[in-house]
Parts: C-alpha cells; structure tokens; sequence
C-alpha cells in the first residue's frame, strides 16, 4: 500500500512536470482531468474526439535503463503480451496500420525507471524524459491526431509493477507482466471509451 501511494505521488508529480512542460514549450495546453480508474490524465484544451473513428494501434515503447534491462528477448515478448492484451480490448473499434484524417493513434509506452539513477535513456522522446523519475514505473496512454502527431490526452497508472528479469539471477515474472496487461488494457479501454464518448 506504502508502494501504491508513493508511485501515485510520483506519478502525478510527473503529470504536473509534463502539463507544464507541455504548456511552456508548445502552444498546446491541457486540462487535468478527474478518472478514478487512471492514476492521472490530461485532455488538451482543444480536443475533438468527434472527428475519429478508427484507431491506429502503434506498438509499445518500452524504457529501461541500460544497466537494468531485460534481455531483448524479454522485452520483445512483453511488448507482445500488451498488444494482444490491448488488442483484445479494442473490440467493435475499427483497428487500421495506416494514418489518416480519422485515424486516432494511441501509443502506450512502459517506462521502468525502478532501477535507474538517471531518467536519460536513449531513444526516450523529450517529453517522456521530462515524466520519468528514478525509482518509479510508469505506464502512460497517448491518444494522438494520427496525422499531426498533436497528443490530445494522456493517461497514467503505476499501481501495476511486475517484475522483469535485470542479470541473471533474477526471472522475469510472466504472470505478473500477463496481469499488469490486462489491467492496464481495461483501463486503456475505459479510458478511450470515455474520452471518445463511445
């Protein structure tokens, strides 16, 4: 529980750092949002939601530190464990590969920084290096204009924590990272159902 409420204070510490981030480099700017189900959520200011209809599923990004990360192998096969939850999710939204003018791109990304003395990991983009902390695990959800790149919401949830094989002597627990999928896809899904009214 001591756990929970630390990674929830991180990661709206984050949330607030990247609301402000967003607001001062860019014209964008955003609204905190109430959910429950969603540790903490953003919505830009300007958001339509009402001109999509399909989603363009974009793969995980995954971030670890060098130092503390699985094998490519493990990586590679957590990715395919939240697509497949993710995508069992995504029933009755039209799900398509390419960008387009109704395509609404959603990108979740895991970063574990549990391990980390440092939140530079090589190919993080920058607003994601303004989020991520030393010492926390952070799942986020982006809805994206497919065409613009223009983020429209964001989402994030730590309470899900598995732990993934770092050296040898350690094992990454299937079951754990199986489960912390699905819950984080259900809320994905809530999360989407609401903010496209659907």
């Amino acid at each position: 529980m001591k756990s929970q409420s630390v990674a929830f204070r991180a990661t709206a510490i984050a949330l607030a750092v990247l609301i402000s981030a967003c607001t001062t480099t860019t014209t964008q700017s955003f609204n905190v949002t109430r959910n429950p189900r969603v540790e903490a959520s953003v919505i830009a200011v300007d958001a339509d939601f009402g001109r999509y209809d399909r989603i363009l599923a974009s793969d995980m990004g995954i971030f670890f530190p060098e130092d503390a990360a699985p094998s490519d192998a493990d990586q590679e096969r957590t990715r395919q464990i939240f697509r497949k939850a993710f995508l069992g999710e995504l029933v009755g939204y039209e799900i398509v590969r390419e960008k387009g003018p109704t395509a609404l791109e959603v990108q979740p990304t895991l970063i574990d920084l549990r391990n980390a003395t440092s939140p530079e990991l090589p190919g993080m983009r920058r607003e994601l290096r303004e989020i991520a902390r030393p010492g926390a695990i952070i799942f986020l959800m982006e809805l994206k204009d497919s065409k613009s790149g223009k983020i429209l919401a964001r989402g994030a949830d730590s309470a899900s924590a598995p732990a993934f094989s770092t050296s040898t002597a350690t094992l990454t627990d299937w079951g754990a990272v199986e489960n912390a999928a699905a819950r984080w896809a259900r809320l994905f899904r809530e999360f989407l159902d609401g903010n496209l009214n659907k």
